[in-house]
């Protein structure tokens, strides 16, 4: 393994004051470890801007010591009895599990395990059968992505009888082996699907699905289990024998042997959503144990902070954003932390990562690890399992390599950008309310999912960072009635309000997200598997729900291209929005800025009329994509219908913009929406001395007149 020498991560990424927030750290030094606290500011490395900015925050925290130690982790999902059984065996035992293998592999992987006794595949790709050292196996191999039927009947007398049957293929005969093994009178201890599980560790783990395992003894079922019951959970009750628990958050709501198109949805056909996907990278929490506590003081100012944490010349920090004690808001302003995007792409290992960015790295002191280089940390939902299946899970209770400050997702962009995106880029937002002196609090996804529109309800206006993307019905529904009843919503950046998530019923930290039809996205899922498992909801864009970005902020993801931007241009003249561009000389409007290089690129996001109810939106100003192919900008799939034409009947060339707007609703509520995600990188440009910096300081001013 790959060890970073010291790493931790926080229980809880949002916390309240007067909450409690616990750290967990891994050090392989002998030596005690530091941990003192910082304000955030600014966390952008680029020595040719205003640099990392982190405000001494010890009179809340005091700095203390530690003693290292290193903290391990387990990879890879499984399942096991809750309780152990104890068979008695007078003459045979029996086996039964069906199957759907996603991977070849030299290392052998477990179906089922219980005492001495292990049914499953050996390296070469073949169903097997062991008791204690000696074991037979069927001589071909198992079809990879073919559900198959396996059997394993053992007499006392030591005859074995193993069989593979594939379920899909009726001309494929059933494969068979009979040999002998020596089995034990009385076997016992807990039974496990998918690895093998000793005092330590799991290992051997299975990667693909499982469904309906069985175990008789004697003609008597002493375990058997159906997978579709308690799909939303982490266990699985039984028919027979102790329940499963599940380890790893395997996924679920996955299609079984028996799915043959006629549902989609597991809910409706639960038979046919029998089964569970089990993978050998699977990880979510790495349950370290922990360190230190912190309370947060009811007087400690809501912002982002740091747990910062040394030893021997190791660093790390640990962030975590602090809220207001609910109800007890204290300023006009309200920051909302994406912080339900920054674990959907917690350890994005990017596939444009080039070893040459090591070379800005170490001149800018940048965050030195990227997941590409630690992948054994567990990936994003961005990247795929190692048997190629998309990343479904998320979660923050792991230490996050690209939730750091410094830390550079793009590090070959050109000179002045800073190639950064999410939290390090919604910093140039946090440093610009510093520097205009305007006083703020801060809201996450997770606050707001959870107490919906009383979160916000007290604040004048609410600014969003760079890139709010993932949303669950409650934070739309709260900014939406936020919106109104009055309050100002600003919509700072691009590609947002975009995917649909699902947060799990009994772990809040564990996030779903699903990818069927349409959108950018890294991966698609699997046909018939577009819902949710976590709550039962339809998967995937929330467009595609019927609640597409412009019926709540005017705009909506229109075109992506490569990590370029180019300024606005006005486009309204009308005097009663002269207020918007007062103090700002020219029509220009940011040809300069640290993300991508000007205001308006990346992901932008532009008006249409289909998709909104919002009338009398105002163009403030507007910014064409670039039609040079090395930018290659091109049209989200939900809006491109063929190679000829589009959902708008235009030419793409005409939908591939960012849109700037401004609209008010019944009820006072008003929105100004950038549509792109590099804008907030143009603010620090000429030390916050700039057309963009003037134009939201007109914005957010009158906002909270």
């Amino acid at each position: 393994m790959n060890d970073v020498p010291l790493l931790g991560y926080s229980d809880k990424l949002s916390v309240r004051q007067g909450e409690t927030v616990s750290f967990k750290v891994s050090s392989t030094s002998k030596k005690p470890f530091k941990a003192f606290l910082k304000r955030s500011i600014s966390a952008d490395p680029n020595p040719k801007g205003i640099g990392i900015i982190e405000k001494d925050a010890s009179k809340y925290f005091k700095t203390s010591s530690y003693k290292s130690r290193v903290q391990t982790f387990n990879p890879g999902s499984y399942a096991i009895t809750k309780n152990s059984v104890k068979i008695l065996i007078k003459k045979n035992l029996t086996f039964s599990v069906i199957i759907f293998p996603t991977l070849s592999s030299t290392k052998e992987q477990i179906i089922l395990a219980l005492d001495n006794l292990e049914i499953y595949i050996n390296s070469n790709g073949s169903s097997a059968v062991r008791v204690g050292d000696n074991s037979i196996s069927i001589k071909e191999p198992l079809i990879l992505r073919s559900w198959y039927k396996i059997e394993v009947k053992i007499s006392l007398n030591g005859k074995v009888f193993i069989s593979q049957k594939n379920l899909k293929n009726k001309n494929e005969k059933e494969k068979i082996s009979i040999g002998k093994l020596s089995l034990k009178k009385v076997i016992s201890g807990k039974i496990s699907l998918a690895a093998v599980v000793s005092k330590i560790m799991a290992y051997n783990h299975f990667n693909g699905k499982i469904e309906s395992p069985k175990i008789n003894v004697d003609g008597k079922k002493v375990g058997e289990w159906d997978l579709s019951k308690n799909t939303s959970s982490t266990t699985v009750e039984s028919i027979n024998g102790p329940k499963l628990i599940l380890k790893n958050f395997p996924t679920r709501a996955v299609t079984g042997s028996k799915w043959d198109s006629s549902e989609m949805n597991w809910q409706h056909k639960p038979d046919h959503y029998a089964a569970i996907h089990f993978h050998e990278d699977d990880i979510y929490d790495f349950e370290w144990a922990t360190d230190f506590k912190f309370t947060i003081p009811k007087n400690m100012p809501s912002g982002i902070y740091l747990m910062k944490i040394n030893c021997e010349g190791y660093e790390d920090s640990i962030p975590f954003f602090v809220a207001p004690e609910l109800g007890k808001t204290k300023t006009k302003i309200c920051v909302l932390v994406s912080t339900f995007t920054y674990a959907i792409y917690g350890n994005h290992a990017r596939v444009d990562y080039k070893k040459s960015w090591l070379n800005r790295i170490n001149d800018w002191k940048a965050y030195p690890y990227n997941p590409a280089n630690y992948k054994e940390y567990g990936l994003s939902t961005y990247n795929y399992h190692s048997d190629g299946s998309g990343i479904c899970h998320a979660s923050h209770r792991r230490p996050l390599f690209n939730l750091r400050p410094g830390y550079l997702t793009f590090g070959g962009s050109k000179s002045p950008c800073s190639g950064l995106r999410h939290f390090q880029a919604d910093s140039h937002l946090i440093s610009w309310l510093h520097n205009k002196e305007f006083d703020y609090e801060i809201i996450t996804d997770e606050q707001l999912h959870e107490d919906g529109y009383k979160a916000i309800k007290k604040y004048k206006t609410i600014i969003t960072g760079s890139h709010p993307e993932y949303h669950t019905k409650e934070t739309l529904d709260a900014l939406r009635d936020f919106r109104d009843n009055g309050g100002s919503l600003n919509y700072l950046g691009g590609n947002g309000f975009y995917w649909r998530i699902a947060i799990h019923k009994e772990n809040k930290n564990l996030l779903e997200i699903r990818r069927p039809e349409g959108g950018i996205r890294a991966w698609a899922s699997e046909p018939g598997e577009a819902y949710n498992a976590f709550d039962g909801t339809y998967g995937g864009l929330w467009r595609r729900s019927g609640r597409a970005p412009q019926e709540l902020v005017g705009v909506g993801f229109t075109a992506q291209g490569n990590f370029y931007g180019h300024p606005y241009v006005r486009k309204c003249f009308d005097k009663k929005f002269d207020w918007v561009f007062k103090g700002i000389k020219g029509n220009k409007i940011g040809d300069f800025g640290f993300s991508g290089n000007g205001a308006a690129g990346f992901e932008l996001d532009h008006i249409d009329s289909h998709l909104t109810s919002i009338k009398d939106i105002t163009l403030l100003a507007q910014s064409k994509a670039s039609k040079d192919p090395e930018e290659n900008f091109i049209l989200v799939p939900e809006s491109q219908l063929t190679h000829l034409s589009n959902i708008k009947h235009l030419p793409n060339e005409d939908i591939l913009q960012a849109d700037m707007v401004y609209f008010t609703v019944p009820g006072g509520g008003s929105v100004f929406s950038t549509g792109s995600i590099t804008f907030c990188g143009s603010l620090p440009w000429n030390k916050f001395n700039n057309e963009v910096s003037t134009l939201l300081k007109n914005v957010i001013s009158k906002s909270i007149k």
